[in-house]
């Protein structure tokens, strides 16, 4: 019973340590995709590009997920729309991943 009590409050402590922005957070895992913005844009786009930034513990952070450097990596110049997607491993690792998709 001891043991089940200290392994619940260490999971339950870690949950919060490496944060991410997603509308569900899982405790052990957690891989969820969703919108950030559109434009007006009616064209189909043909090119995606990714950034990234990771979290370690919630004390270390680093990358850049921004708009500007993951239109840069898809070679993009015209947005059509923005995604996320964020992954949190047992609350130590947390990845944000910024996806634009344009032409």
């Amino acid at each position: 019973m001891k043991r089940l009590l200290a392994v619940s409050t260490l999971a339950i402590a870690l949950s919060g340590c490496a944060v991410g922005h997603a509308p569900v957070n899982g405790l052990l895992y957690s891989r969820v995709t969703g919108p950030v913005g559109v434009t007006g844009s009616a064209d189909k786009p043909t090119k995606v590009g990714r950034a990234q930034a990771r979290s370690i513990f919630g004390l270390y952070a680093y990358g850049d997920a921004s708009i500007e450097t993951a239109a840069k990596n898809g070679g993009i110049v015209k947005i059509h729309h923005v995604d996320h997607e964020t992954q949190i491993i047992l609350g130590v690792i947390a990845d944000y991943t910024t996806i634009v998709y344009g032409n």
